[in-house]
């Protein structure tokens, strides 16, 4: 009898070759997966009033914030003003808002309008992935409340029927019973952790590192590899507490892990520093800080009383990297003990920290950690599922690859411009550096600084599937540009920008396609994100919320005021300008002649306008035809 894998559990569970369902459900869009992509699908298409089922396949909303213990956010440095979609920012100011409403927090920590409640320098907001769930939960609850999301977790796809190039439906397997979901529905959104809705759908698809024939890359291999996929993770939550505690018991291969992992607070920089010694608590020369506040999620200081007497941090790191496996393996045996042995790898690595790291006064071992299962809500300490950083991507009609997005393969004689390469298709943005993860037998591709991106369009689209849209981290990149778009708020973003896609089709009957191809429906797509709070453009100074913000974020999208080429601000409040009215004038070529007639209009009132006011006045009067 065939199988399938509970990841949560560990366990190979034995199913029927044909499931006949026990339930069927029909819905207007499917989310198969409930990390934030998923979640953020979901809250798009009710918003828009249309019916979701999404399903699960652990028993924890939230995927890499939550159930896979990174709750320590891999954001950027515009994240608290811009550069996230405005639901995004929902989702933190409300984690913000749970420890100041259902905690003790000190006068100084209630007043800070930007809390990090662990103060890790790695993240402007690292928090306690529980904290996560509930906060997930909810922003979903109008929605359920409203009948218009219906919630299945424990439930994994097992098979997909479909039509051509229609999804028709997907049959789910209760993880806990013998029971099975069938779901059908006029959108599908596969945002799964390892897009396990392609292979089961017949989508044409990618996995592992192309070569450097198939993608141009400079860093891509001389031959393609599928077995190459990025490191997967089991994080885990430690205490700092005020005595010596027992160990951890000696996992299964300890010495072969430590040895070969090897287990170190060492980290190679690949620039100046090169190797550089992080120290727990001190400053290690080099280092961008102590070891110990890197994930920290709980800063005890920032709080009073009995609550949180004490730090917590999350230990996601080089050590805990399962290099040795791969997750798309065919063989569910050996995915099985992949995942047995990357747990054994994060507990070695833990009890190393307490027995055998070098202490920074000296000695070795740091007894006074003791690990903390109720953070992750898990019997051994681990995160409910694995970190992943890569699973399958869609063959899809544009592929991101590394000059698009890197600032060394971008820069000119003067440096790298601002922005990546400009997408017309944009439905999101994204910064990140390209931050892979190697597997065993891939030689390590350096980090390289990222520039701020756009999502495009092309790349959320299959090449041929009709119904059926990627919503996590399988959209259309390589394994280089994957990890760039990786990360916590893209996910999100083009979670979102999926969900809006899918209710856009679906109103003017149309297929992803089509929209895709003909640029005025891309347009229109495009004011639509926008005027949701998603933004398209690189302009750091026109956040979500400002009254150009619509206007400017479509305008640069449309290839309109796409600013210069050296900065991210579009000075909204600045006297209108000549650069302004050039950027007008050469807008392209479907836009000119409606733009001309604006410039006719406007002209006699530009000197007492501001940029903000013309982009307003600009769109406004070319939206009358777009």
């Amino acid at each position: 009898m065939p199988q399938i894998l509970d990841v949560q559990k560990l366990v190979l569970l034995e199913e029927p070759a044909e499931p006949r369902p026990d339930r069927v459900l029909e819905c207007d869009v499917l989310v198969v997966g409930g990390g934030l992509g998923g979640c953020a699908a979901a809250l798009a298409v009710c918003r828009a009033g249309r019916t979701v089922v999404m399903t699960e396949e652990t028993d924890w909303l939230g995927g890499q914030l939550t159930a896979q213990g990174v709750s320590a956010p891999d954001e950027h440095r515009y994240i608290e003003s811009f550069g996230g979609t405005r639901s995004y920012a929902e989702l933190r100011a409300r984690i913000r808002d749970w420890y100041r409403q259902r905690s003790n927090l000190t006068e100084a920590a209630q007043r800070e309008p930007h809390l990090n409640p662990g103060n890790g320098w790695v993240s402007r907001l690292c928090f306690e992935p529980q904290v996560g769930v509930d906060v997930l939960q909810d922003l979903l609850a109008p929605a359920r409340e409203a009948g218009l999301l219906h919630v299945f977790l424990r439930h994994q796809a097992v098979r997909v029927e479909t039509d051509g190039d229609i999804a028709c439906a997907v049959c789910f397997r209760h993880l806990e019973s013998l029971e099975h979901l069938e779901v059908r529905a006029g959108f599908v959104l596969d945002a799964t952790e390892l897009g396990d809705l392609l292979p089961l759908a017949g989508v044409e698809h990618r996995m592992g590192a192309e070569s450097i024939a198939e993608t141009g890359e400079p860093h891509a291999r001389e031959e393609a590899a599928e077995w190459c996929v990025q490191s997967f993770t089991y994080p885990f939550a430690v205490e700092l507490t005020r005595a010596p505690q027992t160990p951890l018991p000696v996992p299964h291969d300890y010495e072969l892990h430590r040895n070969r992992q090897p287990y170190t607070l060492r980290h190679r920089y690949y620039d100046e520093r090169g190797w550089v010694t992080y120290r727990m608590f001190a400053q290690g020369e080099g280092a961008a800080g102590p070891f110990w506040t890197y994930r920290r999620l709980i800063d005890n200081r920032n709080f009073q009383g009995a609550d949180h007497t004490a730090d917590v941090a999350m230990i996601n790191w080089p050590g805990n990297d399962f290099r040795h496996g791969n997750l798309l393996a065919e063989s569910l045996t050996d995915r099985l003990e992949s995942l047995r042995a990357a747990k054994d790898l994060a507990l070695g690595f833990c009890r190393w920290l307490q027995t055998e790291c070098p202490r920074d006064e000296g000695g070795t071992g740091y007894s006074e950690l003791r690990l903390r299962p109720d953070v992750m809500g898990t019997d051994d300490g681990l995160a409910r599922f694995p970190y992943i950083r890569e699973g399958r991507r869609i063959a899809a009609l544009r592929t991101v690859v590394e000059g698009e997005i890197s600032a060394a393969l971008r820069a000119g004689p003067g440096g790298p411009p601002a922005r990546a390469a400009f997408f017309p298709d944009s439905v999101g943005v994204g910064l990140y550096g390209i931050d892979i993860h190697p597997c065993e037998g891939e030689e390590k591709i350096p980090p390289f600084a990222g520039l701020p991106f756009q999502i495009p369009l092309g790349a959320l689209v299959p090449i041929r599937m009709r119904n059926l849209l990627p919503a996590c981290k399988n959209i259309g990149t390589t394994h280089i540009t994957n990890g760039a778009y990786r990360l916590h708020p893209v996910e999100w973003n083009i979670g979102e920008s999926a969900g809006e896609l899918a209710v856009f089709c679906l109103d003017r009957k149309l297929s992803p396609q089509t929209v895709a191809r003909d640029g005025k429906r891309r347009r229109r797509l495009q004011r639509h994100l926008a005027r949701a709070g998603i933004p398209l453009y690189w302009y750091v100074d026109v956040p979500e919320g400002h009254p150009a913000f619509e206007a400017v974020q479509v305008l640069a999208a449309w290839g309109i005021c796409t600013g210069e080429a050296n900065s991210l601000t579009f000075r909204p409040d600045d006297a209108a300008d000549g650069a302004l009215m050039l950027a007008l004038a050469n807008a392209p070529a479907w836009a000119r002649e409606r733009v001309g007639l604006f410039l006719e209009d406007y002209l006699a009132r530009w000197p007492a306008l501001c940029r903000g006011d013309v982009a307003r006045a600009a769109y406004e009067f070319l939206s009358v035809r777009n």
